[in-house]
């Protein structure tokens, strides 16, 4: 199996084989929590205007959005993983829309099976993946950050029946600024502790394949259990 590896927006449209969209910080950890806090369902869209109209349709749903990482007026759910934890999410559907993840996600071309990814179902997206034996599989960070880039090399490594050192493959985020930011808890609607959440590899069990459907993606979480055949 070739592993490609990929970056953004134009690495999703070249993307070939399995594309896994990663995104640890954080859209795809907390479309994993939502799941994991029993979520029907995420969908995914590309626009705060689309997300509010797609809620507003559907009975409980709730609306997660940011834009250019900042919350958002009149939107009490700002991508993170702590205001999910703490969210009533059972038999509900999550609305999500980010700068990075949601974005990538819907620039991958018709044809190409995706899953959506983080660190917290890394290992069980492996599974997944391997599961269908692809010819190709393109890991895309999200965005150019080193979080994304290690969940990729982590997940490399874990195809090639290595053992990744988390800790390293992160310690070039905890290099930067932006992760000294983080962790004062200055950065409005980023709770330090969304951190912790989205840093721990293999949380959960299961994987998070995306559906296309009319004017969103649909994301299910697929237990590890079944994902064999």
């Amino acid at each position: 199996m070739e592993i490609i590896h990929a970056t953004g927006v134009e690495g999703a449209r070249q993307a070939r084989g399995i594309a896994v969209v990663i995104d640890v910080l954080r859209s795809f950890t907390v479309s994993a929590y939502a799941l994991a806090g029993g979520a029907r369902e995420c969908r995914l869209v590309t626009t705060t205007d689309e997300g509010r109209a797609l809620a507003a349709q559907i009975p409980g749903a709730l609306l997660s959005a940011e834009e250019n990482g900042l919350p958002l007026p009149g939107i009490a759910i700002s991508n993170s993983p702590t205001l999910i934890v703490a969210a009533d999410l059972k038999d509900r559907v999550l609305v999500q829309r980010s700068t990075a993840g949601t974005q990538v996600t819907a620039a991958v071309q018709q044809g190409v099976d995706i899953f959506a990814a983080s660190l917290v179902v890394a290992r069980a997206t492996v599974q997944a993946c391997l599961s269908r034996r692809p010819a190709q599989l393109t890991l895309i960070a999200s965005a150019d950050h080193p979080e994304d880039h290690a969940c990729a090399l982590y997940m490399e490594a874990v195809i090639r029946g290595e053992r990744p050192d988390v800790d390293r493959l992160l310690q070039p985020l905890r290099d930067t600024e932006r992760y000294a930011q983080l962790v004062s808890g200055t950065w409005p609607g980023f709770p330090a502790t969304d951190l912790e959440l989205a840093l721990t590899p293999d949380r959960f069990d299961f994987a998070m394949p995306a559906t296309r459907e009319a004017g969103y993606l649909k994301l299910t979480r697929v237990e590890q259990s079944n994902l064999k055949g």
